[in-house]
């Protein structure tokens, strides 16, 4: 059986696809059209995944749309309604998007994929989270916690969740109960990375990158835009805010009296303790001051927003009484808000799935018509995140001879290694491009940048010359899976998966944060990422050499991709990234490329 789950017309456009409830294939669409967060239907990641199966689309037997657009459209509407006339200008381009679109997906599914209508299904947003994250998990029963910006009405929920081997031995999922819509911590926290200068659903992990660099000394006043409940639940003073009425303005002339000015998106973000590299212009006294304020507010905004987590869990918790907690939502993104709540809270494990925001409803989707729609058993634990596509060695050797690209073919593995090693140890910063492109927002070495942690300048040279981007953005370090607690302290379970998938910021041990400080952010903490021999051989084999070069068993990684573009994807984007950045050397596949200086 064949069952394909999508998500389109909001962002992350996706596509996944179940054979007998197993994954086969997962992808964005982004990495197709090379435009980030696209929205459109993602006709290119289902060609993919049918492909995968070798399949038509006639031959399948479900398709999942992750939401139920004439709810979401009802949402739109009676806000609109209710906010008016406040809201008139905005009203027109709303409807025009809607009606033109987003609201006949039955009939554009049909169109695009050529099947009866009676197989397209819709499951719930908030149900298409929920079953992204436990029907992935290695769990058989465990609370389910999803928070988000909004889905149709519900911006957060909770319940529980169990498969055959629980209790009444069906699958299943119950979402208790529920945050409706304006009131979201997701909106909060978009609300104040657009105060911030940043782009929303976007922005976010800037603000999360920026927050250490502050101090909460706003906790206060971030605390004045809501009113905290003691279950978690929340409601906005919808009076610091405009999201509800304008879509072109998070927030209101009442938020800037309450915390000053907004930054303005074009301006630099450097403080006391950034690095200005090569910049000319030395930062003023004024301009450390008022950066230093918006470090400040994002501090208090991530205090907050950790708070609201950990009282959300505790009372899931104590409702639930399970022993494990499944986490879904672009919120659950928040990987510094993860090991608070796998310290904090009083659940054993947590597990995230990599894709945790709308990309992962579409895999959501058809995990929950597969299970509880139709009752299917699970075989199915989604151990790492290689879902996309893969290019045969001969279409790698094409790309680069269609570059003009001079290159040697390693003969065996150690050779590829070795030379890789080299490079890394000598101080070049270098594409690391294998096998199936990784299923979520994170690089997890497949699709990477990687350099040497132990050197310090690695920080500002990958951010300024390789990737373009603000030098503050933190990197993350990939650790052989049975070596991270020497470097990383996890708490619980030392293996937990959101490590494994880059969803963890943990404390580095203090003996070890001179040992590899291009990974080691501000306060002394990384965004972790453990590999495992059994899902990553290469990639821990790479690990394992270096660290008998080095005597570190770390490797600084990011994601392959410049400032506002997407991983890369086919062979040809890794080469053109290569080329006009300042990567030195690129590994693809089996083929060795250096640049000559």
């Amino acid at each position: 059986m064949y069952i394909l789950g999508i998500s389109c017309f909001y962002h992350d456009s996706a596509a996944a696809l179940l054979k007998d409830g197993e994954l086969l294939a997962a992808c964005q669409e982004e990495r197709f059209t090379r435009r980030k967060h696209d929205h459109d239907f993602p006709k290119n990641a289902v060609r993919f995944c049918l492909k995968t199966a070798g399949i038509a689309a006639q031959d399948l037997n479900y398709v999942v749309f992750y939401e139920k657009p004439f709810r979401k459209f009802e949402r739109i509407l009676a806000t609109f309604l209710k906010t008016a006339p406040r809201s008139w200008r905005s009203f027109p381009h709303a409807m025009a998007a809607w009606l033109g679109e987003k609201i006949w997906i039955r009939q554009i599914l049909e169109e695009h994929l050529q099947i009866p209508k009676e197989r397209i299904l819709f499951a719930e947003h908030h149900l298409s989270h929920a079953a992204s994250a436990f029907f992935c998990s290695p769990f058989t029963e465990a609370a389910i916690l999803t928070a988000d910006g909004v889905g149709e009405w519900i911006s957060a929920a909770y319940g529980v969740a169990q498969d055959q081997n629980g209790p009444s031995g069906k699958n299943a999922i119950h979402l208790s109960a529920e945050l409706r819509f304006p009131h979201s911590v997701g909106l909060l926290y978009s609300a104040l990375t657009a105060y911030l200068g940043f782009e929303v659903n976007e922005g976010e992990y800037k603000v999360m990158g920026m927050a250490p660099y502050g101090n909460p000394r706003y906790y206060q006043e971030i605390q004045r835009l809501f009113r905290l409940f003691s279950d978690g639940s929340l409601e906005l003073d919808l009076s610091y805010f405009r999201f509800h009425r304008d879509p072109q303005r998070s927030f209101s002339r009442k938020l800037e009296d309450l915390l000053g000015p907004p930054r303005n998106p074009g301006s630099r973000f450097v403080t006391s303790q950034t690095s200005t590299y090569d910049d000319p212009i030395p930062p003023s006294a004024q301009e450390l001051l008022e950066n230093q304020r918006f470090a400040d507010i994002a501090a208090s905004l991530q205090q907050a927003t950790e708070e609201i987590l950990l009282k959300m869990a505790r009372h899931v918790h104590q409702v639930t009484g399970k022993k494990y907690l499944c986490l879904a939502g672009g919120v659950a993104l928040n990987s510094s808000a993860n090991y608070r709540l796998l310290k904090e809270s009083p659940f054993e494990d947590i597990f995230v799935q990599p894709a945790a925001g709308d990309a992962g409803g579409a895999l959501g989707a058809a995990l929950y018509a597969y299970h509880v729609w139709l009752q299917k058993p699970r075989r199915f634990t989604m151990e790492h995140a290689y879902w996309g596509e893969e290019f045969s060695p001969d279409v790698l050797r094409g790309a680069l001879k269609e570059a003009g690209l001079p290159y040697r073919e390693a003969s065996h593995l150690e050779e590829l290694l070795e030379q890789t090693v080299q490079w890394i140890q000598a101080g070049k910063v270098i594409g690391w491009y294998q096998g199936k492109s990784e299923w979520g927002p994170r690089a997890l070495g497949n699709r990477s940048i990687l350099a040497d942690p132990t050197q310090q300048r690695m920080k500002d040279k990958v951010n300024i010359l390789i990737k373009f981007r603000e030098p503050f953005r933190p990197f993350a370090p990939s650790i052989a899976e049975e070596r991270v607690t020497e470097f990383c302290q996890i708490p619980k379970n030392p293996r937990t998966y959101p490590s494994r998938f880059m969803l963890l910021v943990t404390p580095v041990v203090p003996a070890q944060k001179n040992r590899i400080p291009a990974v080691t952010h501000v306060d002394g903490t990384a965004r972790v990422q453990a590999v495992a021999s059994k899902t990553h051989p290469l990639y821990h084999r790479l690990l394992e050499r270096f660290a008998q070069a080095s005597g570190v068993p770390v490797i600084l990684n990011t994601s392959f991709n410049l400032k506002g573009e997407p991983i890369v994807h086919t062979p040809k984007d890794a080469i053109g990234t290569f080329l006009k950045s300042g990567l030195e050397a690129l590994v693809l596949g089996n083929f060795l490329v250096a640049k000559n200086k």
